[in-house]
């Protein structure tokens, strides 16, 4: 598929996304939690400083937003195909979101994760009962491998980024901050597939086009950062990263791509010194656990303050699915 050709796919949805997040944050509402967003006078020495605590989500991560839309639809729209059950691709957090979705809703899930999977996430999925199954030193193989299980079974594939349900279920995030914090001027988001920075910008940019939507990586896996940058999805190799729940490949195609390069305004790198410094920022200064993925956001923050100087800043906390011997 040509870049012209996947955008022109793309446009509609992406012209629906603002008001598919406002229908989405009304289906999933009751499943799960509107998260604090925690002033942090740590960080607020030249600028003020927030910290929206999605690590205090359902399932403790954002993930469990754009599960559940996608399988209240699925429920709703193709119960005969739903009945058969799900399956996923996940570097932990999405298959444990999926867990929980489908736990609410009534179906099987059957995972595919990347060998050398988190083990803290791994036990997490265990316990919750998941079928899962290793596949590939990538994320990106599994999620391939995932996809064409789906296809051979006749079974529903959910990508952890690459949907449209997905993306406007994370864009929820973005509507909360907004009505959190109305006069927010940037907000930082760490950056894997791209799902979460997707919704989230596709719906702020639409309601607020002065906030700043600052995308996050790791230098070791920042698949994200180099494409937007060439104008066209590129596959790098990605090397280990404490942010795992950002690392690795993105799918061929993915609708991410289009968002990101459109509505993201700004990308900062961290090094891996950086994102460990962080998550002990938060259990030294907060007292809360983050994982490596949140500690890329505040990372970012950390290594470029003057640029943020007399702002108001939300920097989000995706993720807190970290085990002891993590940190």
């Amino acid at each position: 598929m040509s870049d012209e050709d996947q955008d022109g796919g793309c446009t509609k949805q992406m012209t629906d996304l603002p008001d598919n997040v406002v229908r989405v944050y009304s289906r999933i509402k009751p499943f799960i939690q509107k998260t604090p967003l925690l002033y942090c006078p740590f960080l607020s020495t030249s600028a003020e400083v927030y910290l929206k605590l999605e690590s205090e989500q359902v399932t403790g991560s954002f993930k469990v937003r754009g599960a559940y839309n996608k399988l209240l639809i699925l429920k709703e729209n193709q119960p005969e195909i739903f009945s058969k059950g799900v399956i996923t691709a996940s570097t932990g957090n999405h298959g444990i979101a999926c867990m929980q979705a489908a736990k609410s809703c009534g179906c099987q899930v059957e995972i595919f994760c990347r060998d050398g999977i988190s083990a803290s996430k791994k036990d997490s999925l265990q316990r919750l009962g998941a079928n899962v199954t290793t596949y590939g030193h990538d994320c990106v193989e599994s999620e391939i491998k995932a996809r064409q299980t789906a296809k051979e079974r006749n079974m529903v594939y959910v990508s952890p980024y690459n949907d449209w349900d997905v993306i406007a279920g994370q864009g929820t995030l973005g509507l909360e901050i907004l009505e959190q914090l109305p006069s927010v001027d940037y907000v930082l988001v760490s950056v894997g597939g791209g799902g979460l920075i997707g919704g989230m910008a596709g719906y702020i940019k639409h309601q607020h086009k002065q906030v700043k939507v600052i995308g996050c990586q790791p230098v070791n896996s920042k698949v994200m950062y180099d494409s937007v940058k060439v104008g066209k999805l590129t596959h790098g190799e990605s090397l280990d990263t404490l942010s795992d729940g950002t690392a690795g490949d993105i799918e061929e195609g993915s609708v991410t791509f289009p968002l990101c390069r459109d509505h993201v305004d700004d990308w900062l790198l961290v090094t891996e010194e950086q994102i460990a410094e962080a998550v002990y920022f938060m259990i030294d200064k907060h007292h809360k656990l983050v994982e490596g993925s949140a500690g890329v956001a505040i990372a970012a923050y950390l290594a470029n303050k003057e640029m943020f100087a007399g702002e108001k800043v939300a920097i989000v906390m995706c993720g807190a699915n970290i085990g002891v011997h993590d940190v």
